[in-house]
């Protein structure tokens, strides 16, 4: 691992490593370099079919009591233990992640810092769960008592990004164990490394066979059977909203639930009352943070008129300040797109724009140091109309787009004017408008006076076309269980409704 070795592995059913059904492979290109540095198993329906009967098993083994009855506690032991193997190989999952993903190696750490976190807050919630299972209701008539039981759903099928391959994987993971749901996990076949090394670490502290199962593939070969398979219960996916709209259709025919963390334009509305340097630290933080592939990036700036100049002024400099370089090296804050497919559409994005009548303030192009890898500069595009493609559309790379306003309440129309809403940002020393503005944002998530900071303790989701449900806190847990209600008759008479027959 000191050379950065890649984990040759296959897919991981039942707790074993088994090699596709078709012995197939997909390359794994560095997309600093372009070059390939490994592979990972191509798995289809049958490898599919095994993995949910794996999970199926595991939820079901010795009645349950291996797992999905067990008490929380005794998952919690798992959970625990899961994080404790990812803080110790923190630093060798970190530089995977970077290399295969292309985040800057700062960010890698953070993000597996908070893989650790996210498990072990999901042990704690699987303690409490012994407690709040059963919840007592008060009914209106003396001859019955009623009660309400927490329990797991069943077999999930958890599909994620690669923007965040692992802690993505986690926000899904660990609340489905803590429920005691089984899982099939299915990463994006750009960026499925830190996963299957997950799996290993889960195989390494005893996870029972099942429980886990990991499948690596392209979205039509694995995903694809996974969300339609008449054996797993639900589905959870974060993903662009094309596909998520095509995996809510085909759950459907199963009347299958469903939560959907897709895609976004979030909106940054900056007043002119802020400290500047502040605000443009923040509104380069919220579009360029991940090499500006962020679902919640907030890649619309909308700006107070009266200080749009200078503020914009500062933005190009501090632009021109942020490091494009190897995620690997020291000081890297903006690494490359994670593959030419969306190299070339984030380009073609800004060529649009162009086409359309905007001006590029800085940026829209390779670097000039770079001769190799899918990078792009920092860019921001000035002169933007509503009706543009760059306005309306996610385009998931570092791309910023920026309108002026007059007043609080054209702020307020430009900001909700939009398909998406999973984030929103506000930056102001006015806190009473930034309460005013919180409120009238059209979104899931809202920042004052900062832009994407994520605790797993609070919800994630968005509203409109920016899906449904919510990840993370107690509300990630509550999507893995079923809520029972048991009904019991105490009297000791007849109920008294019907009246036997006379003899």
């Amino acid at each position: 691992m000191a050379n950065t070795e890649i984990p040759n592995r296959q897919l991981f059913i039942d707790g074993e490593w088994r090699k596709p059904f078709n012995n197939k492979r997909i390359p794994i290109i560095n997309p600093a370099t372009e070059e390939i540095i490994g592979d990972v198993p191509a798995a289809t329906a049958e490898d599919v079919d095994a993995a949910v009967e794996a999970a199926r098993n595991a939820f079901y083994r010795n009645g349950g009591r291996d797992w999905s009855a067990a008490t929380g506690a005794h998952r919690a032991k798992y959970l625990r233990a899961i994080a404790a193997k990812i803080s110790e190989k923190k630093s060798e999952l970190a530089k995977l992640e970077s290399i295969d993903c292309g985040k800057p190696l700062d960010e890698a750490i953070w993000d597996i810092d908070d893989v650790g976190g996210c498990f072990n807050y999901y042990a704690d919630l699987a303690e409490a769960l012994d407690s709040k299972n059963k919840i007592s209701v008060s009914v209106p008539m003396e001859v019955f008592r009623c009660h309400v039981l927490k329990e797991p759903l069943g077999v999930v099928g958890l599909i994620t990004p690669w923007n965040y391959p692992l802690l993505m994987a986690t926000w899904k993971l660990a609340p489905a164990l803590a429920a005691g749901c089984t899982a099939i996990l299915k990463p994006s076949e750009l960026a499925s490394i830190t996963c299957l090394e997950l799996a290993e670490i889960c195989r390494d502290v005893g996870l029972p066979p099942g429980v886990l199962n990991v499948v690596t593939g392209l979205g039509p070969d694995a995903g694809a059977p996974l969300v339609c398979h008449p054996h797993v219960d639900k589905i959870s996916f974060t993903g662009s909203s094309v596909t998520g709209s095509k995996i809510m259709a085909s759950a459907a025919q199963l009347v299958k639930p469903v939560s959907l963390e897709l895609g976004g334009k979030s909106p940054i509305v900056v007043f002119e009352d802020v400290d500047l340097d502040k605000a443009v630290e923040w509104t380069l933080f919220g579009c360029f943070l991940t090499n500006g592939q962020m679902c919640s990036a907030t890649s619309r700036l909308i700006i107070h008129e009266s200080i749009a100049e200078a503020f914009l002024e500062k933005l190009v400099k501090w632009c021109d300040n942020i490091k494009v370089s190897d995620p690997l090296e020291e000081g890297c804050k903006l690494g490359p797109i994670i593959s030419n497919a969306q190299y070339t559409k984030v380009l073609s994005f800004i060529s649009r724009a162009k086409e359309e009548g905007a001006s590029i303030l800085c940026g829209g192009a390779r670097p000039q140091h770079l001769d190799k890898g899918y990078f792009i500069s920092p860019t921001i595009i000035m002169d933007v109309e509503t009706s543009m493609q760059i306005w309306r559309e996610e385009v998931f790379g570092p791309a910023l787009c920026v309108k002026t306003f007059a007043t609080e309440e054209e702020a307020i129309e430009l900001a909700n004017d939009t398909q998406y809403g999973l984030g929103a940002a506000v930056i102001s020393q006015d806190l009473e408008r930034c309460k005013r503005v919180s409120k009238a944002f059209q979104a899931g998530i809202v920042w004052v006076n900062c832009s994407q900071p994520c605790f797993f303790q609070a919800p994630w989701g968005g509203k409109k076309r920016s899906g449904f449900g919510r990840e993370l806190g107690e509300w990630g847990l509550e999507n893995f269980l079923n809520v029972k209600q048991v009904t019991e008759f105490t009297g000791n008479d007849q109920f008294g409704w019907y009246k036997a027959p006379p003899p």
